[in-house]
C-alpha cells in the first residue's frame, strides 16, 4: 500500500482512533462535520501530532511517535479549501514555487496541460475564478513533486457551476502514480473520482471499501441520510442515438442517459440514488421510463421508518432501491428472487457520472 495510516488522538468530547490504507489512485475521507476527517489528513500532512500511531507513504516514515518529520520534510501536496495563493504572484509564478520549493523542475508544461491552466499563466489570482484557482492551486502542490496529495474539501467553498468546472479535471489525476487523499462530505463528489472510501463516524473508521462496494450497503444508508443512498453502476457508452439519448452497457443489461459527452468505448459509472429505482415482480409494459434492469435481490433491511432498502445483484455491481415496507409485503419479495429495476432516463444528473 502506498499510504498506511493508524492514529490515536484525543480531543475534548472526541477520541479519534482510525486505521487504514490507501493504494494509488484517489481514496476518500467521509464523514459528517466533526467525524475527523481533517484531523486524519493534518496528522498525515504534519501539522498535527498525534498522541500515538504509525503514518507511512511510499515506503517513508513519517511518523511512529519517536520519528516526527516537519512538514516540509514529509513531500506531501496539500490543496486546502481555499486556494491560497500569493496574491501579488502571476499564475505562472505560484506555480513555480511549488517546483522551486522542491528544488526540481518538475513537469511544467504535463501539469499545465494536465489541469488546463496554459491560458492562465499571466494573470493574477484576483483575475480567477473560484475553480481556475482551485486547479492552479493543485498544479502548485503537484509541482512540489509529492508523495502523495492531500486534498481537504477543494470544492466546498465552489457553487455548482464551479464544482462541474474543476470535477473533470480531478478526474484525471486518478491515472497518474501519485496516490490522492481525498476529504469530502459529498457522496456523488466522492461516488465520481474516488476509487476508494473511509467512511468515519465520531472519529472511528465505520467501513471502508471500493465506492461501489461501501455505498451499495444498506448498513450505511443512514449516515449518508436516505436520499443521498444509492449506488454506483459500471458501464460502457454503446452509442449516442440520434434523439439525444446515449445507450450504456451494463452488467444488467442496457441504460438510456441524456446525452453522455464522451465516445463509445468510454468506461464510466453511474451514481443512482435508491429513491430513483422502483422495483416489479414482472417486466412491465406501456411505460414512459426506459430503463428497465434484471436484478436479483440480495438483501432487504428495514429502516425505522415506513421505507425499506433493497440490495439488488445486477452481475459484478450491487444497485440499491428505496421502498416502502407495504410495498415489500405486496411484492413478497425475499432474497435472491428476480425482479425488475426501473430507472428514468432523466433521473440521473450530469453530475452522477464519472469516467473510469
Amino acid at each position: 500500500m502506498t499510504l498506511s495510516v493508524q492514529l490515536k488522538h484525543r480531543f475534548p468530547g472526541l477520541t479519534l482512533d482510525v486505521a487504514f490504507q490507501a493504494a494509488p489512485g484517489v481514496t476518500a475521507l467521509f464523514g459528517r462535520s466533526g467525524s475527523g476527517k481533517t484531523t486524519v489528513v493534518n496528522a498525515v500532512a504534519g501539522l498535527l501530532r498525534p498522541d500515538s500511531g504509525l503514518i507511512t507513504a511510499q515506503g517513508v516514515t513519517l511518523f511512529n511517535g519517536k520519528i516526527n518529520l516537519l512538514p516540509h520534510q514529509r513531500r506531501l501536496g496539500y490543496v486546502f479549501q481555499e486556494a491560497r495563493l500569493f496574491p501579488h504572484l502571476t499564475v505562472r509564478a505560484n506555480l513555480k514555487y511549488g517546483a522551486f520549493f522542491a528544488q526540481t523542475s518538475g513537469d511544467f508544461a504535463q501539469i499545465v496541460d494536465l489541469l488546463g491552466i496554459e491560458s492562465l499563466l499571466a494573470r493574477h489570482p484576483g483575475a480567477l475564478s473560484g475553480g481556475e484557482k482551485q486547479r492552479v492551486a493543485i498544479g502548485r502542490a503537484l509541482l512540489t513533486n509529492p508523495r502523495i496529495l492531500l486534498m481537504d474539501e477543494p470544492l466546498a467553498a465552489l457553487d455548482e457551476p464551479r464544482k462541474a468546472e474543476i470535477l473533470p479535471y480531478i478526474e484525471r489525476l486518478r491515472d497518474r502514480a501519485i496516490p490522492v487523499l481525498y476529504v469530502s462530505h459529498s457522496v456523488s463528489e466522492i461516488a465520481r473520482i474516488a476509487h476508494s472510501v473511509v467512511v468515519l463516524d465520531q472519529g472511528r473508521v465505520l467501513q471502508q471499501g471500493p465506492v461501489r462496494q461501501v455505498f451499495s450497503d444498506p448498513a450505511l444508508a443512514p449516515h449518508l441520510g436516505l436520499r443521498e443512498a444509492g449506488s454506483v453502476l459500471q458501464a460502457v457508452i454503446a452509442a449516442h442515438d440520434p434523439d439525444g439519448l446515449t445507450r450504456l452497457d451494463t452488467a444488467a443489461g442496457p441504460i438510456w442517459l441524456p446525452h453522455v459527452d464522451a465516445p463509445p468505448g468510454t468506461r464510466i459509472h453511474v451514481r443512482i440514488a435508491a429513491e430513483d429505482i422502483v422495483l416489479s415482480r414482472d417486466r412491465p409494459h406501456g411505460l414512459s421510463a426506459l430503463n428497465i434492469l434484471t436484478v436479483q435481490v440480495a438483501t432487504i433491511t428495514l429502516t425505522d421508518g415506513p421505507s425499506a432498502l433493497i440490495q439488488l445483484r445486477a452481475g459484478p455491481d450491487l444497485l440499491l432501491a428505496r421502498i416502502t415496507r407495504r410495498s415489500v409485503l405486496a411484492l413478497d419479495l425475499h432474497p435472491g428472487q428476480p425482479v425488475h429495476a426501473i430507472l428514468k432516463s432523466v433521473a440521473v444528473a450530469p453530475g452522477d457520472i464519472g469516467k473510469h
